[in-house]
């Protein structure tokens, strides 16, 4: 049964409207019209994880080097940043970012240096075999991601980026409440 969308056009129906319709009709008092946006929600974040996993294994990646390295690569010259500093743009525990750099340094894609400004910190830097990697990877990324997102237009893509801010925020004032 199709759907109305915002314009009232109808769309082909999809998995969440039907679980949305059993679920209507099993408890006819409950509002599940949280369901519509989070089940979407959910379904398109497992697709894209797929779609990007598949991508940064054919790379030797994985997502947490990628965006270690990534990170590094868009803070600009000299390529460096504090473990710190990582941590926060990739927003994972330090523990994560050692395991993580560890791996990364290893590989000879990232190296830790002394910091300049503090005796006992270091500071993680981009190695020229990591922003070759990345520079061969990021492409890679950014047409899968566009791939991704063929079936919408311009103005859908902004629709959705308007719509996707007022989520991130309400999702993040709920987990202070």
């Amino acid at each position: 049964m199709p759907a109305p969308d915002a314009a009232g056009d109808q769309d082909p129906a999809d998995h969440v409207d039907e679980v949305l319709a059993q679920w209507r009709a099993e408890a006819p008092g409950l509002d599940v019209s949280p369901m519509a946006v989070i089940g979407r929600l959910s379904r398109a974040h497992r697709a894209v994880e797929v779609a990007l996993r598949r991508n940064f294994a054919a790379h030797g990646l994985d997502r947490a080097s990628f965006d270690v390295l990534a990170t590094l690569r868009r803070s600009g010259a000299p390529y460096r940043l504090t473990p710190g500093q990582l941590g926060r743009s990739t927003m994972v525990t330090s523990g994560a970012v050692t395991q993580r750099l560890d791996r990364l340094e290893s590989e000879g894609l990232v190296r830790r240096t002394p910091s300049p400004t503090d005796r006992r910190g270091v500071e993680v830097e981009l190695t020229p075999a990591g922003h070759e990697v990345l520079d061969r990877v990021l492409p890679a990324h950014l047409d899968v991601e566009g791939r991704l997102l063929a079936g919408l237009d311009e103005d859908q893509r902004a629709s959705v980026v308007a719509a996707l801010r007022l989520l991130v925020a309400s999702v993040e004032a709920a987990e202070h409440d």
